[in-house]
Parts: structure tokens; sequence; C-alpha cells
């Protein structure tokens, strides 16, 4: 992890759902590039303002041509909220890429046949993973949840080999769970973020059908850096940091 901290310039802010917001901002660093799965964190006020934390907020998109780097969040509190009042040209303090995330390249050369699994805003992370999988040579199967209205779906398109959603609804796609359409032994490996529920689920069906499963976890975080050990969690080969260690853990080590 070689994370840095700086300002950015916003280049966009869009409004995909009432409360899921699309920030675009400028990167600058081509020597710290992120890859899926990582995060940065986020601050759109003053060091000694309030909120006390900065916000963590997964990598949704980069273009390292334009060095376009794309964040999708979900407005619920006072530290999102000011995010969500940034307009183009004003700017923000970054810190990252952090964490370890998903090695698409490494996943690509291993498998053959790969499905992501995301539910509501835990499909944040998985645009960039579905590009740097297809650009390595593997187009996944993308399997996604939410409760009614699916948002930036169409980002996905050129970068998976299917798409099959889920609404609890019923509006859209499947009326049920997204775990409900996962067949896990037609895979040889099976990505997964979203909320704990479905993780934990997908995990279940992966372990029963004998099939690799890696999940991004989430957790409330202070510095992002592993220094403070505010986000550990407890897996089945001790204590592990979500921001350090993580957020992307082998599914069988965090999940019974």
């Amino acid at each position: 992890m070689n994370a840095i901290s700086c300002k950015l310039q916003v280049l966009a802010q869009e409004n995909l759902a009432p409360d899921i917001r699309r920030l675009v901002v400028q990167w600058q660093d081509p020597r710290h590039e992120p890859h899926a799965g990582q995060f940065y964190m986020l601050r759109a006020w003053a060091p000694d303002a309030a909120p006390i934390l900065s916000r963590p907020i997964s990598v949704d998109d980069f273009d390292n041509q334009s060095g376009a780097l794309t964040f999708l969040y979900q407005v619920k509190g006072e530290g999102t909220q000011k995010l969500a009042a940034l307009q183009p040209g004003q700017t923000l303090t970054v810190t990252g890429p952090c964490g370890n995330g998903f090695d698409a390249a490494a996943l690509a050369g291993q498998y053959h046949k790969i499905a992501v699994v995301g539910g509501g805003i835990g499909t944040a992370p998985l645009l960039l993973l579905c590009k740097q999988l297809c650009r390595a040579g593997v187009r996944p199967d993308l399997y996604v949840g939410f409760r009614d209205e699916p948002y930036g779906m169409e980002s996905f398109v050129p970068w998976c080999h299917t798409i099959h959603l889920a609404t609890d609804s019923g509006a859209h796609g499947h009326h049920g769970l997204v775990t409900d359409l996962l067949d896990a032994a037609n895979y040889d490996v099976v990505l997964t973020c979203g909320p704990m529920v479905m993780m934990r689920g997908v995990a279940k069906l992966c372990a029963a059908a004998g099939t690799p499963c890696l999940a991004s976890l989430e957790k409330k975080m202070a510095c992002g850096l592993g220094a403070c050990l505010g986000c550990t969690c407890h897996t089945k080969v001790g204590p592990r940091t979500v921001c350090k260690d993580g957020p992307v853990f082998k599914a069988e080590e965090v999940f019974d």
C-alpha cells in the first residue's frame, strides 16, 4: 500500500439515485494508481471541523489516461452530506489509495470462469474490478441486487459477459435475493462486495460448492492506514485490520 495525502479538484458530481452520488476528481500521481477494491479517505471540510473523521469511499472507476478518479457513495450523515455539496472546481483532501484490493490480473490468470456478486452501494468497487478482469482476459458474470431501483448498471455492460439482476421489490429482474440467482458450482471463483448478510449467503453457497470466494468488507475507519487498529476484525487466522490487511479477504476466513 502506497497511500499519499493531497488535495484534488472536483471534475463532476452526479446524482444516480435520491441518495446515491458519483463523484469524479482529478488524480495527479501516476506512481500511485488505484486498483479494484482499494479505497480513499475523503474529507471536504477543515481538519478541525466536524465530523472528526474522514470518510472511507471505495474506488468506483479510474481512467489511467486522463487521471479521472471516480467514487460512488451513499449520502447518509454529515460527512457524506458535505461530500455531496462539492461542486466542480472545488477541492477536497484525499488519502490513498488504501488497502489491499482484488488482484485482477492474478485472478484472471488463475481462473477462467469468474462471478462478481454485489448488492446496493456494495457495487461501488465492482465496476473497476470488472474492467480490470476483462482487460486481463476474463469477462466475468455479474450478479447484482438492489432494494428497488438499480443504478449505475449501464457502466458494467461493456465489461461483463452476462448481468443478472434481482430486486427486493420485484420492480426489476428477479423478485428476491441475488443469491437466488447464483450457482457457485458454475464458477472457478466468486468475488463479492455488499451487505454482510448477502456476502455471508454468497460465502455459504461457495463453501457448499467448493468454490473459492473473496469478499470485500466494510467497516468504520479512523485512519485508513492500519495505525489506529479501529477497524480490526476477528478472522480464523487472528485479528486483522480491514483497512490495511483488507478490505478483501478469503471468505472462509471471515464467515462461518
